[in-house]
């Protein structure tokens, strides 16, 4: 099973999906995709950037 993410700009809800789905949607590379959830990209950005959020599974 591949993880979900929901991709954010600012405080809005882009999308929802797969690495892929998102890398597809914002026509990037998935590596690309997957940077935006990493503590480095946050440093470097400001809070209206593009922000990705991993989603966790109910129990």
């Amino acid at each position: 099973m591949e993880l979900e993410y929901a991709l954010y700009q600012g405080d809005t809800l882009l999308k929802i999906g797969t690495a892929d789905e998102l890398a597809e949607y914002k026509q990037v590379k998935r590596k690309t995709i997957l940077f935006y959830a990493t503590p480095a990209y946050r440093k470097r950005t400001s809070e209206k950037s593009l922000r990705m959020i991993r989603l966790e599974e109910q129990a």
